[in-house]
């Protein structure tokens, strides 16, 4: 790559330096030899593509080529009005193309130059402006589609990454051949100047420095710079044809000339019309037979011809039918077959008929974006990938109901009133407002559904208004959060150790497969995750993994150093003004749960008896109920050795109980116990 930069980069130097230093005549002929292979090159190169990105390259060329027609254009100026020679490429060109008539020489080169300036030029301009504006415009529908087919799993996380690197690499095209058009339509005006100025200046140059009568020099200059400019526009006007070729080339399986035969043929009616045509006008009219009777009759064969083509084809299809239908039986009744059914979706989002339009881009629905961000947003706070998020229309819900399912499984489920707001009180506001009663689903809030004329006078009132999408994008937000242990598979475990391997290869080698096995940092993981504790500082929690995982393989009791470590995570997070009140054990009831602890093959778990954990429970749900009535987040605060046992005993009865220990709390954290759990 190295050298091929290099050597582009001599060249483009090379041709600037032409410009400015004299070519030896017999360099000129073979630059001038080079320019027309080169465009011969780009004009059989560009009928090849399949579409436009295969010759993204192709704006760079054009402007590299005209800058070397130009340089090339100087330097045959240079000889011919200094010395009355510009070569044997240019002399032949003068004398064998144009049969040495100046005259017809020059009216073929203004013709050349009016064809490509007025015809090709100027419509290749205004399609690369068009196709420009147009790829610009679509780009925000296309980005919308390639979410949409991601957020339903058509899809992987690489494709749509490829087809945004595409879509953007249409919209750089587009937009370089606008402005790249315009080099070949200065281009085709330089052509034309330098062609007058060699004409005018040859004929002062030769009649008055070298000798040459009026009509010689008139001869000899009009031949010389109508050579000089054929030899330059057959180039330019074969990369001008490339150039409308290029833009105007739609994506497509096959080359140019595949697709103008296969499309151009295709109709064997229209090609018996066009023969009749062709012949009645042969025999019927004034103008010469043989040349409209031999080509009509030849459209006539080929429409036969390819009529009895089509006949052949299909029949072959009438017979191939049957054994597809039978073929598709066999392929149905094969096992392999039935694998794909038993394909369970990690999470799935249903909803009714009604709720469709938040879910269809084209209707203004933006709830593709919503689960973009959903993503995102979990990757953020909790360290985790969430897995593709399946969205499907059930019509057994009602039109206004939707359903989250994790593994298959229903977890939630919610309802919306289209067209309206969701109102929620943050616990003061100024006034009641009218509206549907109903329950927040996400946080459990009692809330209303109002009218969307009324969501600014809400708002002024001091309500917390937010529109369905929002509603339904938030509940499955905490779905997932809640439900994130079950979803962090190993597949996930391996992806996110992949991930940080590059920079810290030592620490994974030393971590796996010695120490711990992929399984058991995923329990480790899940069990961080299901405490909602986010696990984004993975090398923080390999790190103590390595640490203690010589010591002991209880995933358990390696999860409870691993929160330790984490203890300023844990404070910012549930301490955030640096003090709160907390409820507490009793020294007598921690003792007895550590007395409690025993071990199996299994490892270890917490053996007491029901009435006792009852009872314990009991005076936890009244301690914490006395928390709350004075403002406080339910949080116990334990000895670390009882931590994980008592949030396993109280997990049932108190979900949202968040127990923490004396080594997960920082130290400038100022801590009060407002109650005691006693026995």
């Amino acid at each position: 790559m190295r050298f091929n930069d290099v050597i582009m980069a001599l060249l483009v130097i090379t041709i600037i330096l032409m410009i400015i230093i004299p070519v030896p005549l017999g360099w000129l002929d073979f630059f001038l030899a080079l320019n027309i292979s080169l465009a011969l090159t780009i004009l059989v190169l560009s009928m090849f593509v399949k579409e436009t990105l295969e010759f993204s390259v192709f704006p760079s060329i054009l402007l590299i080529t005209t800058l070397f027609r130009l340089a090339l254009n100087i330097s045959t100026t240079r000889y011919i009005l200094s010395t009355g020679q510009a070569g044997e490429v240019i002399n032949t060109f003068g004398n064998f193309v144009v049969g040495g008539n100046a005259i017809v020489g020059f009216i073929i080169f203004l013709i050349i130059v009016l064809i490509q300036f007025l015809v090709i030029t100027k419509g290749s301009e205004r399609v690369s402006e068009v196709a420009a504006r147009f790829t610009l415009d679509a780009m925000p529908g296309k980005q919308m589609a390639i979410d949409a087919d991601l957020n339903s799993g058509l899809i992987t996380e690489a494709d749509a990454k490829d087809r945004r690197k595409k879509i953007q690499r249409e919209a750089d095209f587009y937009g370089a051949m606008d402005g790249a058009s315009k080099f070949v339509k200065g281009d085709a005006i330089a052509g034309i100047i330098i062609t007058i100025i060699n004409i005018v200046a040859g004929f002062l140059m030769g009649a008055f420095f070298m000798g040459l009568t009026l009509p010689q020099s008139i001869e000899k200059f009009t031949l010389l710079t109508v050579g000089d400019g054929l030899v330059s526009q057959i180039p330019a006007l074969m990369i001008s044809v490339a150039t409308g070729i290029i833009v105007t080339r739609a994506a497509s399986d096959s080359n140019l000339g595949t697709d103008v035969l296969s499309q151009l043929f295709a109709q064997s009616k229209v090609l018996f019309i066009v023969g009749g045509v062709l012949i009645l006008i042969g025999i019927g009219t004034p103008l010469p037979n043989f040349p409209f009777v031999a080509i009509g009759t030849a459209i006539i064969l080929s429409a036969f011809k390819l009529k009895q083509e089509k006949k052949i084809a299909e029949e072959a299809e009438l017979e191939d039918e049957p054994a597809k239908g039978s073929q598709g039986t066999d392929d149905i009744r094969k096992p392999e077959n039935i694998i794909p059914l038993l394909q369970v979706d990690p999470i799935e989002l249903e909803f009714g008929y009604g709720i469709i339009p938040l879910a269809d881009p084209n209707q203004g629905g933006d709830l593709f974006d919503r689960l973009v961000m959903i993503r995102r947003q979990i990757a953020l706070e909790m360290g985790v990938v969430v897995p593709m998020i399946r969205l499907r229309d059930n019509i057994q819900l009602d039109s206004s109901e939707y359903l989250i399912k994790i593994k298959g499984n229903d977890i939630a489920k919610g309802e919306i009133v289209f067209d309206h707001y969701l109102a929620m009180s943050p616990g003061v506001v100024e006034g009641d407002i009218e509206g549907i009663d109903t329950v927040e689903p996400a946080f459990g809030l009692p809330a209303k559904w109002i009218r969307s004329d009324l969501r600014e006078k809400a708002e002024l009132l001091g309500y917390t208004v937010v529109d369905p999408s929002s509603v339904i994008s938030t509940h499955l937000t905490e779905v997932i959060k809640k439900h994130s242990h079950e979803l962090i598979s190993r597949e996930d475990v391996k992806q996110l150790l992949e991930n940080i391997k590059d920079t810290n290869s030592t620490l994974i080698e030393e971590l796996i497969p010695g120490l711990m096995s992929l399984g058991d940092i995923q329990k480790v993981l899940a069990n961080l995750l299901k405490e909602f504790v986010s696990i984004r500082d993975l090398v923080t929690i390999l790190e103590t993994l390595a640490d203690y995982a010589k010591t002991t393989r209880d995933v358990n009791i390696l999860t409870e150093y691993v929160r330790q470590r984490l203890s300023r995570q844990l404070s910012k997070t549930y301490f955030p003004f640096g003090k709160a009140k907390v409820v507490t054990l009793e020294q007598g009831l921690e003792n007895m749960l550590m007395e409690a602890i025993e071990q199996n093959d299994n490892g270890t778990y917490l053996s007491i008896d029901p009435m006792t954990s009852q009872s314990i429970v009991s005076s936890l749900a009244s301690e914490v109920r006395n928390l709350m009535q004075m403002g406080e987040q339910a949080i116990v605060v334990t000895a670390p050795i009882v931590r994980f046992y008592f949030k396993r005993m109280t997990e049932q009865a108190i979900p949202e109980l968040v127990v923490l220990s004396y080594n997960e709390i920082e130290s400038n954290i100022d801590v009060q116990s407002a109650g005691m759990v006693s026995i």
